[in-house]
């Protein structure tokens, strides 16, 4: 069956198709909510909620542009109106620091421990690092996502990059003391 099939069927709330749907996007889209969410067990609620969403919505797809990035942006806006909701980004201080740049080799630390370190850091910043660095949003789009200012997502990326420098060195600094 073809992909467009496939939506169809699940347009018209066919349940075998909606569980092959999630078959074949399950493990990508987990991966987009792993980027957001504090830790695997969130990230696996993320995924069913917004395959609910999906589901709910499929009927909005027109097969104009990437079947894929329709399902990935449902994705984030699901995670993302979790947590407007529970008010993370009512922070009204938008004092801008000052951007830290954040470099990273490869045999300085292990992309499990970088995943780990994003994933500790406070929602409003975990969230704002996210859509910045590893997803390319600009700050104008990511303040109209998160219903927040420039400013403010500015603010929020500068801090996250700040916690990350600080505990790679910490972490580096601990890996030489024990060599």
């Amino acid at each position: 069956m073809s992909l467009e099939q496939l939506i169809y069927n699940c347009k018209n709330n066919n349940r075998e198709a909606q569980a092959q749907l999630y078959k074949m996007f399950a493990k990508k889209l987990y991966g987009t909510c792993l980027k957001y969410s504090r830790n695997q067990v969130e990230a696996e609620d993320n995924l069913q909620d917004s395959f609910m969403v999906i589901f709910d919505k499929i009927s909005q797809y027109n097969f104009k542009g990437s079947f894929e990035g329709w399902l990935r942006r449902v994705t984030v806006n699901t995670v993302l109106q979790k947590y407007r909701t529970k008010g993370i980004f009512e922070i009204v201080n938008e004092r801008v620091l000052k951007d830290v740049p954040v470099t990273v080799y490869e045999e300085d630390v292990s992309l499990d421990y970088l995943l780990h370190i994003v994933q500790e850091l406070p929602d409003r910043y975990r969230l704002v690092f996210n859509l910045y660095v590893l997803d390319e949003y600009s700050h104008k789009e990511i303040a109209e996502m998160l219903g927040i200012s420039e400013g403010t997502s500015k603010s929020n990326l500068a801090r996250a990059r700040m916690i990350l420098k600080n505990k790679i060195e910490s972490f580096k600094k601990k890996i030489a003391i024990n060599e």
